[in-house]
């Protein structure tokens, strides 16, 4: 089997040349995103390994078609960057779910706690030799109300951790989970009543900017807001204009609306073409990390693994994979996943 794998950086070689090794898959790394105009280098490739960043819309999904492409593996649980619906009866789009939800509920937890103590900031100072406390006063976590929007395995991981610092947490989903004691509230409750607002939700029509001028304008004085998830939850303009109304008291961002050309590329020697990222940068208060949550060792050991393991499934089983990703899933006439059978 030949994939081609896109946006390869060089942390991804290693686990996906061993796991691919092992199992007779051959894996065509291309620095290169998946878009349009490169495509055509998936040319006699069985497969094509994408992630967050790619282009898989109307035209990619036909060129890949036309060219005999038959699967789409994400290595990322997101797909919102890929067209299901259009490739429904033309390729396979398969994901992995759950890489490693601790990685990025971890990372959640560490953004907000260098932002809160202002660890960023007296790292840099004790550089220069400079520990003056001027500035630096944070605030207990303890007590605090944090307001988590999404409880799948990420955000109840968080939810954990947040409740051994002795944080009240409370929690929205469109979906609330029956197994828990999660003290779920309406949006504009949640809104209403957070110290702290942690994103970790998937990217939808519904959730598309689920954080806009409206939302902020309910929140707190002074609200934490963090985002490991997907960079559109956030209205970036809204955010700015939060921030410089002093309504938003930090902003922890691991994702941004318009990352896919900017995140994991190195710009430091060039002008910046993004005014708002550059000016959200700027603010004090701001804290961006660039889509790195999930990077952990054990993380991209598993996303690999699984990832294979998709591959494996459609090729050399019976073509059911758990993890297929098909827009009819769930619909309880229509999706074919549940009698095991292929979704198309």
């Amino acid at each position: 089997m030949k994939v081609a794998f896109f946006d390869t950086k060089p942390y991804d070689k290693p686990a996906f040349e061993l796991y691919g090794g092992q199992n007779g898959v051959d894996f065509k790394f291309y620095e290169t995103k998946l878009n349009e105009d490169t495509a055509s280098l998936a040319d006699g490739c069985d497969a094509v390994c994408v992630f967050v960043n790619d282009t898989v819309n109307v035209a990619v999904i036909d060129k890949l078609y036309d060219m005999g492409v038959k699967l789409v593996a994400l290595r990322s649980a997101g797909y919102n960057n890929v067209d299901i619906e259009h490739a429904y009866g033309k390729i396979h789009v398969v994901h992995v779910p759950a890489y490693s939800p601790y990685s990025v509920a971890e990372h959640t937890m560490a953004l907000l706690l260098t932002s809160v103590r202002r660890i960023h900031k007296a790292y840099i100072r004790t550089k220069d030799f400079n520990f003056s406390l001027n500035g630096l006063t944070g605030f207990d976590l303890h007590g605090k109300t944090v307001g988590v929007i999404g409880t799948g395995k990420i955000g109840s991981i968080f939810i954990d951790i947040c409740r051994g610092f002795g944080m009240n947490v409370i929690a929205y989903d469109k979906f609330p989970r029956q197994d828990t004691e999660i003290r779920y509230v309406e949006l504009d409750e949640l809104f209403r009543s957070s110290d702290i607002i942690s994103l970790h939700c998937p990217l939808t029509s519904e959730t598309r900017h689920i954080i806009d001028a409206e939302a902020i304008a309910k929140m707190k004085k002074g609200i934490v807001v963090i985002n490991t998830s997907r960079g559109a939850l956030i209205d970036a303009e809204a955010l700015l204009s939060g921030i410089k109304a002093r309504k938003i008291g930090a902003a922890c961002l691991d994702v941004y609306e318009e990352e896919a050309d900017i995140f994991f590329q190195d710009f430091s020697g060039h002008i910046f073409s993004d005014d708002i990222l550059a000016r959200l940068i700027s603010m004090p208060n701001v804290i961006v990390t660039s889509h790195q949550a999930f990077l952990t060792e054990e993380a991209l050991d598993n996303i690999a693994k699984t990832t294979v393991d998709n591959i494996l499934s459609y090729f050399d089983g019976d073509g059911v994979c758990d993890n297929e990703l098909c827009y009819r899933c769930g619909n309880i006439e229509e999706c074919k996943k549940g009698k095991k059978q292929k979704c198309f």
